[in-house]
């Protein structure tokens, strides 16, 4: 429910707010204070009044790769959703961004205007906070190859410009994962001049490659779990026999394996017990023990 405004805002600051809507798998409980800035400056009014209270501060973009405890999430939850400003510089063929700009938009955004180097995030359920954060990547592209900076709320309330380079990239991680650093805005090196409808082509083949191997038709977080060295996680759970495996109403994909879906009224804690027994299963047959790519937000014990 709405209790007031942020202080020197409009923006409402609203109490036990169901989290489950705000996240592609649909599962979850409620935030102890949610907010929805609409601007850098609100966002920074949204952290000072959290730190003065005392809360813990959660950050959610799209809300795919999450899961959230049924429990709910104390604190303030932060929604970066309506950040989505564009600018972009046709003479360094730059794009800068909110961090709630969809991915698939922004794939499409640049396929339009003939910039390349953007397609392989078209089918990520994603933001761009996101992206910077966890180095998202697809049909071999990845965000640390084409971010050039981003615009940091640092703990002290103060913004900062990082390079990519200072973000301590790997394979789907950076310096900014767990860490009370929340990122406002990006800015991608493309490459302007080419053929929009060349583009534009690529990125609907990797849309349709995404589709015809990864489950769309049911509520999902994306990939689970991190690829181990030299293998692939999806392939891993599917020599294991466990596709189709159920646990309440969370499934192993049947289409990939390394997806996790809502099958109608699933639970936090469903997912939650089904990602463990995956986890074991595979390390038994296996002796690789999976880590989750997904997110946990709040208390599973």
């Amino acid at each position: 429910m709405s209790l007031a405004c942020l202080p020197q805002t409009q923006c409402p600051l609203q109490r036990q707010v169901s989290l489950a809507a705000f996240t592609t798998l649909g599962v979850g409980g409620a935030a102890e204070w949610f907010v929805e800035p609409r601007t850098v400056a609100e966002v920074q009014v949204a952290y000072t009044w959290a730190q003065g209270q005392g809360l813990p501060i959660t950050v959610l973009g799209a809300g795919s790769n999450l899961l959230v405890s049924d429990r709910g999430v104390p604190g303030l939850v932060i929604s970066t959703k309506h950040l989505r400003p564009l600018h972009r510089d046709p003479e360094t063929g730059q794009l800068t961004v909110g961090a709630g700009y969809p991915l698939p938009k922004l794939a499409h955004d640049a396929a339009k205007l003939g910039w390349r180097g953007l397609e392989w995030m078209v089918g990520i359920p994603g933001s761009v906070g996101g992206a910077v954060v966890m180095n998202a990547g697809a049909h071999g592209g990845c965000t640390a190859e084409r971010l050039v900076s981003a615009v940091i709320l640092e703990p002290d309330g103060t913004l900062a410009v990082v390079s990519a380079a200072e973000l301590g990239y790997a394979y789907r991680t950076s310096s900014l994962q767990d860490t009370p650093r929340l990122v406002l805005q990006a800015t991608w090196q493309l490459e302007p001049g080419h053929d929009p409808a060349q583009v534009k082509a690529t990125t609907q083949k990797h849309l349709s490659d995404r589709r015809r191997t990864q489950p769309y038709d049911l509520p999902n977080c994306g990939s689970v779990f991190r690829n181990p060295p030299e293998q692939t996680a999806g392939w891993l759970i599917e020599q294991t026999g466990l596709k189709g495996y159920r646990i309440g109403q969370a499934q192993v994909s049947e289409k990939h394996a390394n997806f996790i879906l809502n099958c109608g009224g699933a639970t936090a804690m469903d997912v939650y017990r089904l990602i463990h027994h995956v986890q074991t299963a595979v390390a038994d047959r296996w002796s690789v023990w999976l880590q989750p790519e997904v997110k946990l937000i709040g208390d599973f014990a």
